[in-house]
């Protein structure tokens, strides 16, 4: 079965069968019965994708998958029969195989009554010779901030072959945290109003957000690629640990199992065994060959704090000195743990040996330099507690020693992010790595003492707030310069606007575009604006 029909002409085809989406309220989620949460699809291959879709029935319920080349369903084929199980919070999930390559597909699921869900778009990866591939990535949606316009956006925009989703699908707060209740946007409710901390709170939350028609669109009309973040779980988390987690919610490794365990319930994504390795690759034809690892349950060491380190501390900045020739260049501090950083190694250099193009790894944390300019000191506002003017007081005072802004990032384990861009370097990699976490745009060179290693495609938020909303003493493009001139690495950045990002891989260059939305606080899907930046391949570093 090969599709092989213009993109424009696909979007022409309308909603292909969703129609009006009829979201339920909240009061009326938990009694909804058959197809809930409309359809999505993921990780696809040159021959396989993976279907998705929740029925509520009385129990069990069987389901059949058929896939089409048309969508009419002319020429319809029975994909495979799976089970909304009960204990799987009703989702079904089915790997459909022996598709052709680089074709769109159409695909539903019938239900045992015969009801049929809405129809979702597919697509399998191409092999060999491809002449352009273009990458939607999207992150940090937290859906009480306001309108996900950027995933509207994204799925009316008939140039993209993928999605890729960085982290932050949601976040983990009771409502009236972040954002707080001054700050939520009317009628972006949340399930459940606490804090998600059991197996039902986190399905509650999955099912709250996945009831939004935008997020539903996005998942409807293409494959997506995901992993998640620290919210996902909690807040900053680590192997052992998070910011937002104590005792009092029991115990971190159990919260991490229901997490993940919800996460693979609710999102396009393979089932696995918890513990097993969580990173995976995908070959686009000899274009390019994405990476997709993981940051933050499996071998994250926790984040260092500068703060407690100068606490009690009579020398400021002899403390400071010496946290930095001492606790921050500790080789031990893990990202992605050994484990995964020996596997990232080899399939680059396996990708590069086979001819691939590019090498893209797709990650959750900014990995470049950032440290904070000592203008940042006036930027804050003039009625902001005093905690936030100490705390860039003494961020700008680790600048001048050389440290970062957020220990959170990359830059809080330096010698794994050497060893990272060192492996790179060996395998004489074409990286492109992107990013999201820090709800901010960023376009970095890598380097390291050797030289160039590759760029970072940094994407900004759909709707959760960036420095923008910390830093409401400086305007927008004035902290941006001040950024880029005391980075030497950062080329661009922009600290203010909510969106998404393309990027378009052809076999002579990569160009990210970071697209504007106007606003998130109504629907719309009117732009602002957009930036692009380009890295020629065998150059390593953006074209100035």
């Amino acid at each position: 079965m090969t599709m092989n029909i213009d993109r424009r002409q696909l979007m022409a085809l309308g909603t292909f069968g969703l129609g009006a989406l009829s979201v339920p309220a909240s009061a009326a989620l938990m009694n909804a019965r058959g197809f809930t949460h409309g359809v999505a699809s993921g990780e696809p291959s040159q021959e396989s994708v993976l279907l998705w879709t929740r029925y509520v029935g009385s129990g069990n319920s069987k389901l059949t998958a058929e896939i089409s080349a048309s969508a009419d369903f002319s020429d319809a084929k029975v994909a495979g029969e799976v089970e909304a199980l009960v204990d799987r919070d009703h989702i079904a999930k089915i790997t459909v195989q022996d598709l052709d390559p680089n074709s769109w597909y159409f695909y539903r699921f019938i239900g045992p009554d015969g009801s049929k869900s809405a129809i979702g778009r597919t697509r399998t990866l191409p092999e060999g010779p491809t002449p352009k591939f273009t990458i939607g990535v999207v992150g940090c949606s937290n859906l009480p901030f306001g309108y996900f316009n950027a995933y509207a956006h994204a799925a009316q925009n008939g140039e993209l072959d993928l999605m890729v989703h960085t982290g932050d699908y949601l976040y983990e707060y009771p409502v009236g945290k972040y954002p707080s209740k001054t700050e939520a946007l009317a009628g972006r409710q949340i399930d459940p109003l606490s804090e998600i901390v059991q197996l039902a709170d986190y399905r509650l939350r999955y099912a709250a957000y996945r009831r939004d028609p935008d997020l539903q669109r996005i998942h409807q009309v293409l494959p997506m690629i995901a992993m998640w973040d620290d919210h996902e779980f909690a807040n900053d988390a680590y192997k052992d640990g998070a910011e937002n987690h104590d005792a009092s919610e029991g115990d971190w490794e159990t919260r991490k199992r229901v997490a993940e365990r919800v996460y693979r319930e609710w999102m396009p994504v393979s089932d696995k065994k918890y513990g097993s390795p969580r990173w995976s690759e995908y070959q686009i034809g000899d274009l390019a060959t994405l990476f997709v690892t993981e940051s933050r349950i499996s071998a994250r060491s926790e984040q260092l704090d500068l703060g407690a380190a100068l606490k009690g501390q009579e020398d400021i900045l002899k403390a400071i000195e010496t946290f930095r020739d001492t606790v921050w260049q500790d080789p031990a501090q893990q990202m992605i743990g050994a484990e995964q950083e020996a596997w990232l190694a080899g399939a680059m250099r396996k990708s590069k040996a086979a001819g691939t193009k590019w090498q893209v790894w797709s990650q959750q944390c900014v990995m470049g330099e950032l440290k904070l300019p000592q203008e940042a000191v006036n930027w804050v506002a003039d009625n902001a507690p005093p905690y936030a003017k100490a705390r860039l007081a003494v961020g700008a005072l680790a600048a001048k020693s050389g440290l970062p802004i957020n220990f959170d990032s990359w830059d809080g384990y330096p010698k794994a992010r050497e060893r990272a861009l060192s492996n790179a370097q060996e395998a004489e990699a074409d990286l492109i790595v992107l990013s999201g976490d820090s709800h901010n745009a960023w376009a970095f060179n890598l380097v390291t003492d050797d030289g160039v290693a590759g760029v970072e495609f940094g994407g900004h938020s759909v709707t959760s707030p960036g420095l923008e909303s910390y830093l409401a003493g400086a305007r927008p493009d004035v902290a941006a310069k001040a950024l880029v001139g005391t980075n030497s690495g950062l080329q661009w950045t922009d600290t203010s606007n909510r969106g998404y990002m393309t990027v378009v891989l052809t076999p002579e260059k990569a160009t990210s575009t970071w697209h504007f939305l106007d606003t998130i606080r109504a629907k719309s899907i009117a732009m602002r604006g957009s930036k692009s930046q380009t890295v020629l391949r065998g150059t390593n570093k953006l074209a100035s």
